[in-house]
């Protein structure tokens, strides 16, 4: 490793040679074996993520979010079109392969290509998605 701090003063590693940024995320399906991630539709998915979320009475998941609880599903279809409009963060809804139903949402954010840099957040499980 390279003894060249960065920044903060911290050690970084060499270069590395031939190294091509990645493309950024795309809106495609992820299917998984208990789950499939679908890129996040307003229509598709508003009203049924509305549902499970009101099953937490408490609003516990919305705790380290920044933004909810939603008062009505006409508030959380407009956070949900706001957020669809953009591409950082990358929303995709949760779907229980097993039940069929959308039980949370995740993204990408902070998406670097230039740095090969990604994130993933905003994560919201609904009382149905938690503890399986």
């Amino acid at each position: 490793m390279s003894t060249d701090p960065n920044a903060d003063s911290l050690p970084i590693g060499d270069p590395v040679d031939g190294w091509i940024p990645p493309a950024p995320p795309s809106r495609t399906v992820l299917e998984g074996h208990w789950c499939r991630l679908e890129p996040l539709d307003p229509a598709t998915h508003a009203e049924e993520l509305f549902a499970a979320n009101q099953l937490d009475r408490e609003s516990s998941i919305w705790t380290y979010l920044p933004y909810g609880p939603f008062g009505c599903h006409e508030e959380y279809l407009r956070w949900m079109e706001d957020v669809c409009a953009g591409d950082d963060p990358l929303f995709f809804a949760i779907r229980d392969l097993g039940s069929g139903r959308t039980t949370g949402v995740a993204s990408y954010l902070r998406i670097t290509p230039p740095s090969g840099s990604i994130e993933v957040g905003h994560l919201n499980f609904s009382p149905l998605l938690q503890r399986t």
